[in-house]
C-alpha cells in the first residue's frame, strides 16, 4: 500500500524461466510457479503495471521448454514482458562451471532462435517489441525504459541507482548500510559522476534510440552507411523519415551500431 500511495504503479519480477534446470544453472533459488503467483498477488494489491523477466539462451534449454517458459509467463497475465539473452559475466559461478567443463557455454543459435520464438509467442498474444528485449501490450510500455532509451533525465533512489540530467550522469554507492548511513549524515550518497560531451551524448543517443520500434532519425548518420544496412536486410521504413531494425537487424543491432558510428567511436 505505501509503494502504491507514493505513485509506484509497475511491478518488474524476475521470472527468467519456467525450466527447473535453467533455474538451477541461472543459480535462482524460486520455483517455476513462483513467479506466476507473484504476478497475481501484485495485480490483486492493486498494481497497474506488471511486468516479467525472462532470460533466454541458457545452456541445457531446449527450444521447446522456452517455448513453454513464454507460455507460461503470459498465464500470469502480465502487460510487459521482457527477454534477455544470458551474459556470461568473469568471474561468476556460471562462469567457472563453464571453464571447467561443468555447463556448456550459451550457443549464440540457439540463443537467436529462441529470440524469435519469443517475439512470434508474445506477438501472437497481443504484444509488440517496443525495444529489442521488450514487449508490452497497448499502453504496457514501461516508462522509465523509455526515459532511458531516449536519453531523457531520470533520478534514481537507492543503493547502486544510476541517474542522468542534462548531460550529467551519477550513480549511487552500492552498500545498503553505507547508502543509510550517508543519508542520515546528511551527504549525498553518489559514488561518482560523469559530464559527457555533445559528442558523447551523439553516440549515445544513436546506440539507445537504435533498440527502438519507433525508429531513429538519420539526418545526422552517413548515408551510404544507412543504405548499405538497407539492402542487407537491417534497418526498414518506420513512420515518416524514420528508421528502424527488421528482426533481422535486431539479432545484429551492435554490428549496426558500428556501422553507423564506426568514425565516431575511434575518435570521439
Amino acid at each position: 500500500d505505501a509503494w502504491r500511495a507514493a505513485g509506484v504503479n509497475r511491478l518488474s519480477l524476475g521470472m527468467q524461466s519456467a525450466d527447473p534446470g535453467a533455474l538451477r544453472v541461472l543459480q535462482r533459488v524460486h520455483t517455476p510457479g513462483r513467479a506466476v503467483q507473484a504476478a497475481g498477488e501484485a495485480r490483486a494489491a492493486g498494481f497497474e503495471h506488471v511486468s516479467l523477466d525472462l532470460i533466454y539462451g541458457v545452456p541445457g534449454q531446449s527450444t521447446d521448454s522456452w517455448r513453454q517458459t513464454v507460455l507460461s509467463a503470459l498465464s500470469a497475465e502480465p502487460d510487459h514482458v521482457s527477454a534477455y539473452a544470458l551474459g556470461v559475466e568473469d568471474g561468476t559461478a556460471l562462469a567457472r562451471q563453464i571453464r571447467r567443463g561443468e555447463v556448456p557455454a550459451p550457443d549464440p543459435d540457439l540463443a537467436v532462435d529462441q529470440y524469435e520464438i519469443a517475439d512470434d509467442v508474445l506477438s501472437s498474444h497481443g504484444f509488440a517489441w517496443y525495444e529489442i528485449s521488450n514487449w508490452a501490450r497497448p499502453g504496457g510500455p514501461c516508462a522509465h525504459n523509455l526515459g532511458y532509451w531516449r536519453a531523457d533525465n531520470w533520478w534514481g533512489f537507492g543503493p547502486g541507482a544510476h541517474s542522468h540530467v542534462d548531460g550529467i550522469r551519477w550513480w549511487n554507492v552500492k552498500r545498503p548500510a553505507t547508502y543509510r548511513a550517508m543519508l542520515a549524515a546528511g551527504s549525498s550518497p553518489a559514488a561518482g559522476r560523469e559530464l559527457l560531451t555533445a559528442q558523447d551524448r551523439h553516440v549515445e543517443s544513436v546506440m539507445l534510440r537504435v533498440r527502438m520500434a519507433e525508429g531513429f532519425t538519420v539526418d545526422d548518420l552517413p548515408g551510404d552507411r544507412v543504405e548499405h544496412l538497407r539492402r542487407d536486410g537491417l534497418l526498414e521504413n518506420a513512420d515518416g523519415a524514420r528508421l528502424r531494425l527488421t528482426r533481422k537487424g535486431r539479432m545484429l543491432a551492435d554490428a549496426v551500431v558500428r556501422v553507423l558510428l564506426w568514425d565516431q567511436a575511434t575518435t570521439g
